[in-house]
């Protein structure tokens, strides 16, 4: 039972989101970490993302059931009553908003909110009605970068939206690839993601497009004068393998190699963002 409560928060997306928000406090920390205000702001933000996961599996458990992935999910196979998840989703998320609010800032606690809305109301809405919805929880995903940042910045300023659309740009390319191997699931839930509504090679321009928006908005925290050389040349290499990844499914032919090729463009992704996230966290020590 404590498990089906523990997996219902995702905790995959918690720890990837967490990444990103640490690199961004390091980032924000110019080399004096307070330890402190690190601990508060990652366990707000975790609980915060946590409460909006458990919201997102009660108003997902219809879907959930349609899918091979996520047919066993609690609330899908009902070991967990919907009410008690609830209450559940309800006393981490307060408690996530409590923390950051009192022990960070209220900017921060603010984000933290924002993002539970976006995620839970809006992303659950236009997901099931149109395949931008992918857009609108990309918000979502990138807001706890922007929370990393802002739990020692205090502030919004330039380097809080960079790293922001950094994030936006990044999700695109990532979760496309996911549509495209998971695409059967998707029908089988008759969600209207963007391969089944326009199609894979459609689908692959997309990745193309904000792949080339996810590389302008990493060297504009360089040009801006925000990052090092050594951060620029690392996240130029590293985008332009990712590119080159996304270069060669324009090349296959059938839906078999179009599944191998997005499971590949969604570990790539997923290496960038690791890379991305721990150059920025050490990035005040480089040349």
């Amino acid at each position: 039972m404590l498990k089906d409560y523990y997996v219902m928060t995702k905790p995959g997306i918690i720890r990837g989101n967490l990444i990103t928000a640490i690199g961004a406090f390091l980032f924000a920390s110019k080399g004096e970490v307070n330890v402190g205000l690190f601990i508060y702001a990652m366990a707000g933000i975790a609980l915060v993302i946590a409460s909006a996961c458990v919201f997102n599996n009660y108003i997902d458990r219809d879907i959930d059931r349609a899918m091979e992935r996520t047919k066993q999910r609690a609330l899908a196979k009902s070991s967990i009553k919907p009410v008690n998840a609830l209450i559940f989703g309800t006393i981490i998320g307060l408690a996530g908003l409590i923390i950051l609010g009192v022990f960070v800032n209220t900017l921060t606690m603010a984000l933290g909110f924002l993002a539970f809305l976006v995620y839970v109301i809006l992303y659950g809405f236009t997901k099931r009605r149109s395949e931008h919805g992918t857009l609108v929880g990309s918000i979502s995903g990138a807001l706890p970068i922007t929370a990393g940042y802002t739990s020692v910045a205090g502030k919004i300023d330039e380097v809080a939206l960079i790293l922001f659309f950094i994030l936006v740009f990044w999700q695109m390319p990532h979760f496309y690839s996911i549509a495209i191997f998971r695409m059967k699931e998707y029908q089988a839930a008759k969600l209207p993601m963007l391969p089944i509504k326009k199609g894979i090679l459609n689908t692959k321009i997309q990745i193309t497009i904000y792949l080339l928006f996810f590389f302008m908005a990493v060297s504009w925290l360089y040009i801006q004068g925000h990052a090092s050389a050594t951060y620029q040349v690392i996240m130029t290499l590293a985008t332009a393998f990712w590119l080159g990844t996304t270069i060669k499914g324009f090349e296959i032919k059938n839906n078999k190699d179009d599944k191998a090729w997005a499971i590949s463009m969604f570990k790539v992704s997923l290496n960038v963002l690791a890379l991305f996230s721990f150059v920025i966290a050490i990035d005040n020590f480089l040349p």
